[in-house]
């Protein structure tokens, strides 16, 4: 049985959006846990801060070693809340391509993961971050390929072409 299903992919790609789908899609309940999640845990000073996070004006973001702690402690947490039972749902934006995802991998071990890359087109995505109006414009544009470098999925889905629930369904269908 499927305990974790992994969603990786760039900044307004449509993850989370998908996510709720599969809440409601999916028979049994399931938590949606992701980065904005994290992010929005930590002290504003996180933020300010070359050891914290920080979004640049170009939308790049850089991680320093304080984020990188709380990143490995919030990882190992929602892997202990699967293997404590809960069904879980990560939103995920792999900065760090296949080296973020080895962090995942470890951290999940045992478990049995749904690993799923969310593509979207460059320019559908930042045309989103535009109206979405709460993101660094050029943040959709420069993560919407790098998050994939060296990525193994087990399934791949494109939201550029299909809407948040026929991406959903199409996870879900390779839930077991």
């Amino acid at each position: 049985m499927t305990e974790v299903i992994v969603l990786n992919g760039g900044s307004s790609s449509g993850k989370s959006g998908i996510a709720r789908c599969l809440q409601a899609v999916l028979p049994d309940p399931w938590l949606a846990l992701g980065t904005d999640t994290l992010v929005d845990a930590m002290p504003a000073s996180m933020q300010a801060s070359d050891a914290g996070i920080e979004f640049a004006p170009d939308g790049q973001v850089i991680v320093g070693p304080e984020f990188r702690t709380l990143e490995a402690a919030w990882i190992e947490g929602v892997a202990a809340m699967a293997r404590a039972g809960a069904r879980i749902i990560v939103d995920e934006v792999f900065l760090g391509g296949a080296d973020s995802q080895q962090r995942w991998q470890k951290a999940l071990g045992e478990l049995r993961v749904l690993w799923v890359g969310v593509r979207c087109d460059s320019a559908v995505a930042a045309g989103r971050e535009v109206a979405r109006g709460d993101r660094v414009i050029g943040m959709a544009a420069s993560q919407a390929d790098v998050v994939h470098r060296g990525m193994v999925y087990d399934l791949e889905v494109d939201t550029a072409h299909a809407e948040s629930m026929e991406c959903a369904r199409t996870i879900a269908a390779h839930v077991s």
